[in-house]
């Protein structure tokens, strides 16, 4: 069953045609198209360009016309700029923010980019959870902006107490002078898109628009845009685009699925934001990540387009749903594109993680000149380990065989499951967060690579020389090596 985030946490009472009414709590802002002079970097966010996409839609066969959104050109880098600063402005008007006090924010990245922002230009210390699986990209512009991360794991659900959801709620809960904005509730949030994403689609339109196809995160985007859209086109269609993995999507059996977790960021969860009013979507899109990553890949190289993965995953869900409305020439569909390409510089945008991942085939890293080409792994001596069961491993286990080992495999019904890496288990026993007697996985990794026998040693060190660790199936037996063993063929 799908609960709500939490049963103490401000409901988003906005809804349509509420900004008429005198009595509404929100605030209000006035659409301006655009302006010559910004006063400052939180008054360049927002009035992103529109762009005609070309090639892509002949590859579908669609006839109409098919315009991107380009929110990953705000001055952040992503759509969730214009709640980052909509939320703290809103706080400043409601005295809720103000001197002596700072913020805390759960998120996967962008929203905390955005605040962070924010935060530099107003004055305010600002802490990110962030789940572990987002880029290290994301990290680093955060804490260049002045803000502090804290990570947590991934698989963690959002009522758990480790979950970046709850670690930031207790944070707030702790300290009265630490407020928790919490984007997944906030009526600011959706209003950022009802008075601007919305109007800036509508301007550039003139009005005329057949569908608006939008990926969905906590869902304020969706329902600003999708209400104001609602209201000046009634006709118009807005379309959803949710991973599997995720719970968002209705009806709920379009959501059942073996997929538990997907790489592309920033979409999806396991819980419905308070945020969200699916009453404004007229239909849902369910997208894996080879089709999402493969199509952020192509908006890249052949519409020059610098934009992320949750891009790739909407323009994928926007065409196939396309093919099937019999659009004509003179009919006219938008697709937001939400963030760019900085945050994935390591991830899909390297060839060699697409491969890792299993997006693109081994042969991809293949190099006939390089002086490794064609030589079998056999050649090198690998490093066999025996992973630990990762219901009863404890950290004082892992701890003996990091005596000897770069890291310590978990297996889960005789499957590689995680991996506990030196360093993460090191931070935690000195922060003192860890004891000899407890269980590993609490700072096991789902992040790690393994890659058949059967590829050459060309693609296996292109690989390795990302990692400090690769795995390597060899029949029954789990083997590794690190960059430094290929040293030897050299020797």
């Amino acid at each position: 069953m799908i609960q709500d985030l939490s049963k103490d946490s401000i409901q988003c009472t906005y809804k349509r045609g509420a900004n008429e009414q005198p009595q509404t709590p929100h605030s209000h802002i006035e659409f301006v198209p655009f302006k010559k002079i910004y006063d400052d970097a939180l008054d360049a966010v927002g009035h992103t360009p529109m762009v005609r996409l070309n090639k892509i839609p002949k590859e579908y066969g669609l006839k109409c016309e098919v315009l991107v959104k380009c929110e990953f050109l705000n001055v952040g880098g992503s759509l969730k700029d214009r709640i980052g600063v909509r939320m703290v402005l809103d706080a400043e008007k409601q005295g809720r923010l103000g001197p002596g006090k700072s913020l805390v924010e759960a998120t996967s990245g962008n929203t905390g980019v955005g605040l962070a922002l924010a935060c530099a230009v107003r004055g305010y210390p600002l802490v990110i959870t962030m789940p572990e699986k987002m880029s290290q990209e994301k990290q680093d512009v955060l804490t260049g902006l002045g803000a502090k991360v804290i990570r947590t794991p991934t698989e963690a659900a959002w009522y758990e107490p480790e979950s970046l959801i709850q670690v930031a709620k207790k944070m707030a809960t702790d300290d009265p002078n630490v407020i928790l904005l919490d984007q997944y509730s906030n009526p600011s949030n959706p209003l950022a898109h009802y008075e601007g994403t919305a109007e800036e689609i509508l301007w550039a339109c003139d009005d005329k628009l057949d569908a608006v196809i939008i990926s969905t995160g906590t869902g304020g985007t969706i329902t600003g845009v999708g209400r104001k859209i609602h209201e000046r086109i009634p006709g118009c269609k807005v379309i959803a685009v949710d991973p599997y993995g995720s719970d968002l999507a209705l009806p709920q059996e379009v959501n059942k699925t073996d997929i538990k977790t997907y790489k592309v960021e920033g979409i999806g969860y396991d819980f419905i934001p308070k945020v969200l009013d699916r009453t404004e979507v007229d239909g849902w899109i369910k997208t894996v990540d080879i089709d999402s990553l493969i199509m952020a890949r192509k908006l890249l190289s052949q519409e020059g387009l610098l934009c992320g993965g949750s891009s790739g995953a909407t323009v994928w869900g926007a065409l196939e749903w396309a093919k099937t409305q019999n659009f004509t020439e003179n009919q006219r569909i938008v697709i937001i594109l939400p963030d760019n390409i900085r945050n994935y510089m390591t991830k899909h945008l390297s060839k060699t993680w697409m491969i890792e991942n299993k997006f693109l085939p081994y042969d991809e890293l293949k190099e006939p000149e390089h002086p490794l080409a064609g030589r079998p792994i056999t050649d090198l001596q690998l490093h066999e380990i025996q992973p630990l069961d990762v219901a009863t491993a404890t950290v004082g286990q892992c701890l003996e065989i990091l005596k000897t080992h770069p890291a310590v495999p978990l297996q889960e019904n005789g499957k590689l499951l995680s991996v506990v890496f030196q360093k993460k288990i090191l931070a935690g026993i000195v922060n003192k967060k860890l004891n000899h007697a407890d269980l590993a996985k609490k700072v096991h990794s789902k992040e790690f690579v393994i890659v058949p026998n059967t590829i050459d040693l060309n693609q296996l060190e292109r690989i390795a020389e990302r990692h400090e660790i690769v795995f390597v199936e060899d029949g029954d037996k789990l083997k590794y090596i690190t960059p430094k063993d290929l040293l030897v063929l050299f020797a």
